[in-house]
């Protein structure tokens, strides 16, 4: 008798229909995408891309963590790996101020920019949004190689429907995470980190401020933004 209760096939199969359609969404912009099963896989593939001897940097991101990249490429040692927001074993940042601004900067000449994904169109959209925009800003310029990692739960209909999943789910979520786990008091003070709810706020802590969407790649440099799509729930 069927185990009603376990739909883990029934996931599988979504996540895989609505990822093919958005691997060939994204390959038609001159975006390298590919889907694989599951985190382990989405490791190995990652780490191929990434050649030794290079620079590596990494956008503030739970499905990178989730992976296991940065630590992965830790324990190679074959890398120069830049960190902005390394954690301490209390969940506080290593590092602050101007040395951590200057991490965030070295994305821009790096060989390798990591990073993860608000929201991914079934049309071949990137959706992202960022407080700073240290993250949106390498995934557009700067870095020879940037490497995109998403669960296909960030899989979305379009540009509207990603915009609302960051305000409904990604937003509040990540300033919770930000306030609760790195001590980072102003970002759990905000309104859609203690109701749930966007209002659309002007905190002066408001992490909504650099919303990107990135259409593609010119020609000449198609072989630049590289996503993988994961066939799990994922991130933020």
């Amino acid at each position: 008798m069927p185990d009603e209760r376990d739909i883990g096939e029934e996931r599988q199969w979504l996540y895989q229909e609505r990822a093919t359609l958005a691997v060939a969404s994204l390959q038609k912009r001159n975006t390298n995408a590919r889907y694989v099963t599951n985190r382990q896989e989405a490791l190995s593939v990652v780490m191929a891309m990434i050649p030794e001897g290079v620079t590596v940097v990494c956008g503030d991101s739970v499905t990178l963590e989730q992976v296991g990249i940065v630590a992965e490429l830790r324990k190679r040692n074959k890398n120069i790996v830049l960190d902005p927001m390394e954690r301490a074993a209390d969940g506080s940042l290593v590092v602050a101020g101007a040395e951590r601004l200057r991490m965030q900067r070295a994305a821009f000449s790096s060989e390798v920019f990591l990073a993860g994904a608000n929201a991914v169109t079934l049309d071949g959209k990137l959706v992202n949004t960022d407080a700073l925009g240290n993250r949106v800003a390498p995934m557009i310029f700067g870095p020879d190689k940037v490497i995109v990692v998403a669960g296909a739960n960030k899989i979305v209909k379009d540009v509207s429907e990603a915009i609302e999943r960051i305000h409904r789910i990604a937003a509040p979520m990540n300033a919770r995470r930000h306030g609760i786990k790195h001590h980072m008091e102003a970002f759990g003070n905000l309104p859609c980190a203690r109701t749930g709810i966007c209002v659309d706020c002007n905190n002066d802590s408001r992490i909504c401020r650099y919303t990107v969407i990135i259409d593609g790649s010119l020609g000449r440099r198609k072989d630049r933004i590289n996503v993988v799509l994961v066939g799990e729930e994922l991130g933020i």
